[in-house]
C-alpha cells in the first residue's frame, strides 16, 4: 500500500483566506482514501513538531505539497517548513551534499537518500497559464515546473523525483473552482490509481 503525507500550505494573509488550498488539500485527501491508499496530513500553519515531520517523511512514499503562489512562490510557512524539517533530516534524508574531498568540484547535491520516494506540487496561482508558457509573457516560457525549480531542487537533494505538478490558475481574477476540483481528481486518480507505477 502507497503511503502519503499531504501537506497543507494553505495561510490566511492578506485578501487570502486560505479556502481554496484547504479545500483542494481536502479534496486529495479524500480521493487518495477513496482509492485506498494510507495518508497523513500536516497544516503547516496550524504548527508542527520538527522531529514528528521527519519520521512522517521517512514513512511516506509520496509527499503532496499544496499551497498557493505568493509573489513568484511558496509562502513563508511552506519555506520555513522546509528549513526547519529538511534540516533536522540530516543524515536521513541526505547524507552530505553529495562531493568528496578528492572532487570537491563535482557532483554537489548527489548526497540524497530518499531514492526511492516522490513528491508532487498542487499549486493555485492567479496568473493564467499563458503567463507560464507563452514565451511572450511573465515567465518567458518558463513553465511552472521552472519557476518552482528551486522547489525541485531542494527535493532532488534528498534523491526524490517530481510527480506531475497540478496548477489551478485564475483563482482571483476568473475562479472557476469546480472545475479545479474536477481537474485535480482526475489528476490524482491518473497518478494513483495504478500506484504501481509509483
Amino acid at each position: 500500500m502507497q503511503k502519503v503525507l499531504l501537506l497543507n500550505g494553505a495561510k490566511d494573509f492578506g485578501h487570502s483566506k486560505g479556502r481554496l488550498n484547504t479545500s483542494l488539500h481536502e479534496l486529495a485527501l479524500k480521493t487518495l482514501q477513496d482509492l485506498g491508499l494510507q495518508t497523513q496530513q500536516t497544516h503547516i500553519d496550524q504548527g508542527y513538531d520538527t522531529n514528528n515531520e521527519v519520521e512522517k517523511i521517512l514513512n511516506a512514499d509520496v509527499l503532496i505539497w499544496q499551497m498557493p503562489g505568493w509573489w513568484m512562490g511558496e509562502p513563508w510557512i511552506v519555506k520555513k517548513y522546509i528549513d526547519d524539517v529538511f534540516t533536522a533530516g540530516h543524515g536521513v534524508f541526505y547524507k552530505n551534499d553529495g562531493r568528496s574531498h578528492n572532487e570537491p568540484t563535482k557532483n554537489y547535491g548527489t548526497g540524497g537518500l530518499l531514492k526511492n520516494k516522490k513528491y508532487m506540487l498542487s499549486l493555485t496561482w492567479n496568473a493564467p497559464m499563458q503567463a507560464f508558457d507563452d514565451e511572450n509573457e511573465f515567465f518567458n516560457g518558463a513553465g511552472v515546473d521552472g519557476v518552482y525549480l528551486h522547489f525541485h531542487k531542494a527535493h532532488e537533494f534528498l534523491g526524490m523525483s517530481a510527480l506531475p505538478t497540478f496548477i489551478a490558475n485564475d483563482v482571483i481574477k476568473n475562479p472557476q473552482v469546480q472545475e479545479y476540483f474536477t481537474n485535480y481528481k482526475a489528476h490524482l486518480e491518473k497518478i494513483f490509481k495504478n500506484t504501481k507505477g509509483l
